[in-house]
C-alpha cells in the first residue's frame, strides 16, 4: 500500500496532533550558515563562514468548510478549530514537532508566524500563511563577575616598557582566548604562551589580530593579548 504525504504537528506541551487538511502545493525547508564577509589588510574582503542558521519553513494552503476531492485525511476539523488550535500554540509559546510522512523530515519546530484570511474574495474556504521556525534546545550559566580588589598602598609599581610593535607576519606569543571571526563570535579554546604567527590584522575590531600556524588561522584575538617573539 503506496504511503500519501501528511503534514502534523504534534504539541509537545499536550502531545495534541493536527494534521493538515489540505497538502500545499509545495514546501521548501530552508538551510543556511549564518556567512559574513570581512575587510583584511593587505587581503581584502574575504568569506568567513558560519554556524548553521535555525531551519525555517512556511507552509501555503486553505482550510476548507467543505469536504473536497484533495483533502489529505478523511474527517478533518472545522476550519475555526483548526485556527483556534494553531493560535493557541502559538500564543501559550509551545513547541511543536513537525512530521511529514513518506520522507525524513520531523523536527522540533515553534510557530513564529500564522497568518489566515480569505483571498479572492471567496468565502468558502480560509487561506493561510504558517510560518515555523527551528527550535534548538541550550542552556546558560550565570557568571559572577570578580569583585573589585581594594588599591593596596605602599610601593609604587614601575611603568612597563612599552609593548613591541606587531604587524603581518610577526612571531608572537598568544596568551587568550580564540574566536572565529573579529567581532568576537564563535568563542574557541585558550591559547596559553603559545607560538604563533599574524596573518591579518583588522583594526578598529574587538578581536582584530587573526593569528596561525604557518598559512592555517587558528582564531582572532584581541591586540592585548599578543606579544613580540
Amino acid at each position: 500500500m503506496v504511503k500519501k504525504l501528511g503534514i502534523y504537528l504534534t504539541d509537545q506541551t499536550t502531545n495534541k496532533t493536527i494534521q493538515l487538511p489540505v497538502n500545499p502545493k509545495e514546501f521548501k525547508l530552508k538551510y543556511e550558515t549564518d556567512d559574513h564577509s570581512e575587510t583584511v589588510t593587505n587581503l581584502g574582503e574575504v568569506n568567513l563562514i558560519g554556524n548553521l542558521k535555525l531551519t525555517s519553513l512556511s507552509i501555503e494552503s486553505v482550510f476548507p468548510y467543505d469536504k473536497p476531492h484533495y483533502l489529505a485525511l478523511a474527517d478533518p476539523l472545522t476550519p475555526d478549530d483548526y485556527i483556534k488550535q494553531l493560535k493557541s500554540i502559538q500564543s501559550k509559546k509551545h513547541k511543536v514537532r513537525l512530521v511529514i510522512s513518506t520522507t525524513k523530515v520531523s523536527i522540533l519546530m515553534t510557530i513564529s508566524g500564522f497568518e489566515y484570511g480569505y483571498t479572492n474574495a471567496y468565502m468558502g474556504d480560509y487561506a493561510y500563511t504558517l510560518e515555523l521556525k527551528q527550535y534548538r534546545k541550550f542552556s546558560y550559566k550565570k557568571i559572577n563577575s570578580p569583585k573589585a580588589k581594594g588599591k593596596k598602598s605602599g610601593k609604587t609599581k614601575k611603568r612597563s616598557s612599552p609593548a613591541k610593535k606587531v604587524s603581518i607576519g610577526s612571531t608572537v606569543k598568544v596568551n587568550g582566548r580564540l574566536h572565529a571571526d573579529s567581532y568576537g563570535r564563535g568563542a574557541g579554546q585558550y591559547e596559553k604562551n603559545a607560538t604563533r604567527k599574524i596573518l591579518y590584522i583588522c583594526p578598529g575590531r574587538k578581536y582584530p589580530v587573526c593569528v596561525g600556524i604557518g598559512k592555517t588561522a587558528r582564531g582572532w584575538v584581541k591586540m592585548s593579548e599578543v606579544k613580540k617573539a
